[in-house]
C-alpha cells in the first residue's frame, strides 16, 4: 500500500515538522512494515512554471520534422521583452521556446521548465540554439516530469487550474513523500489511507479524523428507504451487506481533478476516467472496494448468488471465465455481470458514454473472495482487500463519498433513495485478563495502559469481574478474535523495542546430541566425496509422484495436503527427497552444468491411511501439559530424516590420464557406503526393484535385516518424464534408522588401532551363479575368514565363455593381519581356505581354476 503523506495528513494531525521518514520510523515501531519512503518529485528542481502559449509558428526542416517556434507567457517575474513572431515589428513579454509536439493550441496553459531546471534523470535545462532559434526553456510532457508514461504530447492544463507564472510543481501536486507499506494479512485495514492514518495518529499521540465518519450503520437514514436500484441477496453468509446508490446526468467527458489523479497515481494506480478514478480513490481512502455499473446496461434486479455449473463470464480484462459453483456472482436478468469481490464483467462496465451510474459498495466474506481470486488466477485490488478483511460498516460511507465526488466533479445528480440489503455481522467481544499481556510478553503493563492501548485501536473496553475486561473489537479489525491478539496490540503500541531480548539459558555440559554428531559427520563425508548440498522446498504434487513411477497403492503417495499451498500444482508435503533434488539437477544441466553431483539432507512427511487428528491450540502463557503435547504429536505426521544424492554426467573428468568416467549405478551405491561408514554402520547391498530405479540396476541398502534405503540408476521412463540426462543415478536412505543402528553412538569416538606387523594378502577368484549378489559372497568370505581378516575388496568381475553361460567370476583381495605377530604362510592360507569354504557353503561358490 502506497500512502502519500499529504493524504495521510488530512486525517492524522501529524506534526508539520515530521518528515515521511519520521512517520515511517514510528509506524515500523508500531509493527507495520514500511519498505521505503519515496520522495516523489524530489528529482525535479529549479524554475518550473505555468505558461500560456501566446503564438507559435510551425516550421518544417530538412530532416522532415515539423517544430513550433513558440512565444510563451511565463509570468511577469520570468518574462522578457522580445520581438513578436508576427512581421508587424511588435514585441511581447514572453519566452521563446522551440517545441516538437503539436498537440497544443494558442491560449493553452502548459508547463515550462526554464533554464536552470533539473528534470528526472538529471536532465538540466539550458538556453540553447536548436532548429535555427534559441530555445529559452522547454514545454514539458507528463513523462518528462515523471508524472506517468504518457509521451504522446505536451501536458495541457485546464483554464481554471492556474495562471501564467504559477509554480507548476504545486499545481501538479508534483512533490510528496510516499510511504510504501508491505501490509501483512492480519492488517488488512492498512490497505487504506484511513487505516494507516489511524496508526500514524496513534503512534504520534495526535488527533485522528475518521474519513468514514462515525462508522454508524446508516440504514436508518432517510435515503436508505429501499427505493434505489433493486437488489436481492440470495447468499447472506457470503454477502452480508450490499449498498447501492445511483447518480444520473454524469458528464462522461468530465476530467478527473488534478489532485485526485495525482493521488491515485502516487498510490500506484493509473488514472483512467473520472468515474473509475473516483471509485479507485475512495477504495484507497477508505479500504472499501467500489464497483460502478452503467445503469443503462443493467437489466432487471441485481442478484447476488452462487454460480451455476458451466456458467461463463467475461471479466473486465476481456477473459472468458468458466465459473465454479463456489463462485459468488453479481447478476442481472441477462446472467453474470461480475465476480463478487474480485472483478466486474464487461457487459456493464463504465464507458465513454456512461451518464447514469449505479454505485455498488458491498461486503463480501473473506475466505470465499480469496478462493475465487485464486481459482481464476485473478488477483485484484478488490480481492486483495476482501480476503484480508474489510470493514463491514464502510459500504454506506464509501458509496456516499463516491456519489458526492461524482456530483461535484462530474455534474451528476444523486437519486434521492438508496438500497441497503443485509445486516452488519455482530462485533466480536473478547474477555481478557488485564494481567495477561505482562505474563505473556514479560514486560509490566498496568491495567490502565492495557485499557488505553485497546481503546486507541478503536476497541470498546468494558470492566468485568476482577481484572477481567470485555473488549469489543472495532468493525475494521476482524483479526482481533482472541485474547492473545489483544496482547499483541498492547505490546506493539508500547513498542517491540521495549521488549527485552533474553536468551534462554542452555544447561551446561550437554552440547549436541549423538544423533546431531552423526548427522554432521555424514554430511561432511558426502561433501568430501564431491557432492554439493542443494536444499529444496518440501512441496510436491501428484505429478511428481507420477513422473517417479509410483504405483497407485505406493505408500509414498499418502502425502499430507496443505490447507493453503503456495502453488496449486504442489499442494502436498514431500514423502521423498528425490523430486526437489532431481528438479535442481535438471535445472543445472539445462544451464550447461552437465557434470552434477548433488545431495540433500532433510525431513520427509509420511502419514498412514486415514486423516490426521486436528491439532490442539496450545496456550502461550504456560507450559503445555503432557496430554496437550501428546495430542500435538498425534496430529503431526511421521517426519523421518532422509539423505539423498543425485548425479549425472562425468564422475571423473577426462585429462592426460585418460577419458572421463561416466556416472553409473555403482556411484550411487558408493555414496551410500560412504554415508554408512561415516555413521559407523556396516551397510549390506542387495538386488531389489523399487520405483523410480531401473529394476536391473537397483540396490536395496540393508543394515542388518532392515532396508534403510535404495540406490542405483533411474528408470529410463523416469529420466524421460523428468527431462534428465540418460543414466542419471540417485540414492536415498533413512538417516534416522542409520543413526539408530549405531549402538555405540553415545560412546566416545576411538581412533582405530594400527598394527605394526605386516599385512598378508591373498587373492581368490570364485565362480558363482549370475543371480548371486556379490555382497552375499563378500559376507560369506568375512564370516569364514575369522578375526585375522582385515578387509575384503572386490577388484574384478568377469563374464564370458571361459566361465560358462549364466555364471560369473568374482575376484577378491583378502588382507590378513594379526595385532601381535607376523602371520605365517600356513595361517594365512588356512584363513583363506576357511573363507572360500564358507562362500561355497552359503552361495555355492567354486574356486576358479581348482
Amino acid at each position: 500500500m502506497r500512502v502519500p503523506m499529504s493524504w495521510l495528513r488530512e486525517f492524522a494531525a501529524v506534526p508539520g515538522s515530521a518528515t515521511g521518514r519520521d512517520v515511517a520510523d514510528r509506524l515500523i515501531a508500531a509493527g507495520l512494515e514500511v519498505e521505503t519512503v519515496d520522495e516523489a518529485g524530489a528529482d525535479v528542481s529549479g524554475p518550473l512554471v505555468v505558461g500560456r502559449v501566446l503564438e507559435f509558428v510551425e516550421e518544417t526542416h530538412k530532416n522532415g520534422k515539423t517544430v513550433r517556434w513558440c512565444a510563451v507567457d511565463v509570468g511577469a517575474e520570468h518574462n522578457e521583452q522580445r520581438p513578436s513572431h508576427t512581421d508587424d515589428g511588435s514585441t511581447t513579454m514572453s519566452r521563446g521556446v522551440v517545441c516538437g509536439a503539436l498537440n497544443f493550441e494558442v491560449g493553452d496553459l502548459v508547463v515550462v521548465s526554464l533554464p536552470g531546471t533539473v528534470l528526472p534523470g538529471g536532465f538540466t535545462i539550458t538556453a540553447r540554439k536548436t532548429y535555427g532559434h534559441v530555445s529559452d526553456g522547454m514545454i514539458c510532457s507528463a513523462r518528462e516530469l515523471g508524472l506517468g508514461d504518457d509521451h504522446t504530447g505536451i501536458l495541457v492544463l485546464r483554464p481554471d487550474e492556474a495562471a501564467p507564472g504559477d509554480d507548476a510543481a504545486a499545481v501538479l501536486h508534483l512533490r510528496d513523500d510516499v510511504l510504501d507499506i508491505a501490509v501483512t494479512p492480519d492488517r488488512g485495514y492498512c490497505l487504506s489511507v484511513r487505516g494507516v492514518a489511524r496508526e500514524a495518529a496513534t503512534a504520534f499521540g495526535v488527533d485522528y479524523a475518521d474519513p468514514a465518519g462515525s462508522g454508524v450503520d446508516e440504514r436508518e437514514d432517510d435515503d436508505a428507504d429501499g427505493s434505489g436500484y433493486p437488489v436481492r441477496v440470495d447468499d447472506a453468509d457470503r454477502c452480508p451487506v450490499f449498498v447501492a446508490r445511483t447518480v444520473t446526468g454524469v458528464d462522461p467527458h468530465a476530467p478527473s481533478p488534478r489532485w485526485l489523479q495525482r493521488r491515485v497515481q502516487l498510490a500506484g494506480m493509473r488514472p483512467i476516467s473520472l468515474a473509475v478514478d473516483i471509485t479507485n480513490y475512495v477504495m484507497l481512502e477508505l479500504g472499501q472496494p467500489i464497483h460502478g455499473y452503467d445503469r443503462d446496461a443493467l437489466t432487471g434486479t441485481i442478484v447476488v448468488r452462487r454460480a451455476e455449473d458451466g456458467e461463463k463470464l467475461t471479466t473486465l480484462d476481456g477473459v472468458v471465465r468458466t465459473l465454479d459453483p463456489d463462485d459468488l456472482l453479481i447478476t442481472d436478468d441477462t446472467g453474470p455481470i461480475g465476480l463478487a469481490g474480485v472483478m466486474g464483467g464487461g457487459t456493464t462496465e463504465l464507458s465513454g458514454s456512461t451518464t447514469a451510474i449505479v454505485v455498488e459498495a458491498a461486503h463480501f466474506e473473506a475466505t470465499g473472495a480469496g478462493r475465487t481470486a485464486r481459482r481464476h488466477k485473478l488477483p485484484s485490488e478488490a480481492s486483495k482487500r476482501f480476503e484480508r478483511g474489510v470493514d463491514p460498516r464502510a459500504p454506506w460511507a464509501a458509496s456516499r463519498r463516491v456519489v458526492e465526488l461524482l456530483v461535484e466533479h462530474g455534474g451528476g445528480v444523486a437519486d434521492s433513495g438508496m438500497t441497503a440489503v443485509g445486516a452488519v455481522p455482530p462485533a466480536t467481544a473478547v474477555d481478557i485478563d488485564t494481567t495477561l499481556p505482562s505474563r505473556v510478553v514479560g514486560v509490566e503493563y498496568t491495567p490502565d495502559e492495557v485499557t488505553r492501548a485497546l481503546t486507541s485501536v478503536g476497541a470498546t473496553v468494558e470492566a468485568g469481574a476482577g481484572p477481567t475486561v470485555t473488549v469489543t473489537a472495532p468493525s475494521w479489525r476482524p483479526d482481533l478474535t482472541d485474547p492473545y491478539d489483544l496482547v499483541e496490540e498492547v505490546a506493539r503500541l508500547r513498542g517491540y523495542g521495549a521488549i527485552p531480548s533474553v536468551l534462554p539459558m542452555a544447561p551446561a555440559g550437554r552440547g549436541v546430541t549423538s544423533g546431531q554428531r552423526v548427522r554432521r559427520r555424514v554430511e561432511r563425508a558426502v561433501a568430501a566425496a564431491g557432492y554439493v548440498e542443494a536444499p529444496s522446498y518440501p512441496f510436491v504434487g501428484e505429478g511428481d509422484f507420477d513422473a517417479l513411477g509410483f504405483a497407485v497403492d505406493d505408500p509414498r503417495r499418502l502425502a499430507v495436503r496443505l490447507a493453503n499451498p503456495l502453488s496449486e500444482e504442489q499442494p502436498l508435503l514431500r514423502t521423498t527427497l528425490l523430486p526437489g533434488l532431481l528438479a535442481t539437477l535438471r535445472r543445472n544441466v539445462g544451464r550447461g552444468n552437465t557434470d552434477v553431483a548433488l545431495y540433500e539432507s532433510g525431513l520427509v512427511f509420511r502419514r498412514g491411511p486415514g486423516t490426521l487428528p486436528r491439532p490442539p491450540r496450545l496456550p502461550v502463557d504456560r507450559r503445555p501439559t503432557e496430554d496437550e503435547l501428546a495430542a500435538l504429536e498425534d496430529a503431526v505426521p511421521e517426519q523421518p530424516r532422509r539423505l539423498a544424492v543425485a548425479l549425472s554426467g562425468a564422475r571423473e573428468p577426462a585429462g592426460w590420464w585418460g577419458p572421463a568416467r561416466q556416472v553409473s549405478w555403482a556411484d550411487a551405491v558408493e555414496a551410500a557406503r560412504a554415508v554408512a561408514s561415516s555413521a559407523g554402520v556396516r551397510l549390506r547391498v542387495g538386488n531389489d526393484e523399487q520405483a523410480p530405479w531401473h529394476p536391473g540396476r537397483c540396490a536395496a541398502l540393508y543394515v542388518g535385516a532392515e532396508v534403510v534405503g535404495h540406490a542405483g540408476e533411474l528408470h529410463p521412463r523416469v529420466v524421460q518424464a523428468l527431462g534428465l540426462p540418460p543414466r542419471t543415478a540417485a540414492m536415498e536412505l533413512d538417516l534416522d534408522r542409520l543413526v539408530g543402528a549405531d549402538e555405540d553412538a553415545d560412546a566416545p569416538v576411538r581412533a582405530p588401532a594400527v598394527s605394526t606387523f605386516p599385512v598378508a594378502t591373498q587373492d581368490v577368484a570364485l565362480l558363482v551363479d549370475s543371480s548371486v549378489p556379490a555382497a552375499d559372497v563378500e559376507a560369506a568370505l568375512r564370516a569364514g575368514a575369522g578375526e585375522l581378516l582385515e578387509s575384503v575388496r572386490l577388484f574384478d568381475v568377469y563374464t564370458g565363455a571361459q566361465v560358462g553361460e549364466g555364471r560369473r567370476s568374482l575376484a577378491y583381495a583378502l588382507r590378513f593381519r594379526a595385532p601381535d605377530r607376523t602371520l605365517t604362510a600356513d595361517e594365512t592360507t588356512a584363513a583363506r581356505d576357511a573363507a572360500v569354504a564358507a562362500a561355497a557353503e552359503r552361495t555355492g561358490a567354486e574356486l576358479r581354476g581348482a
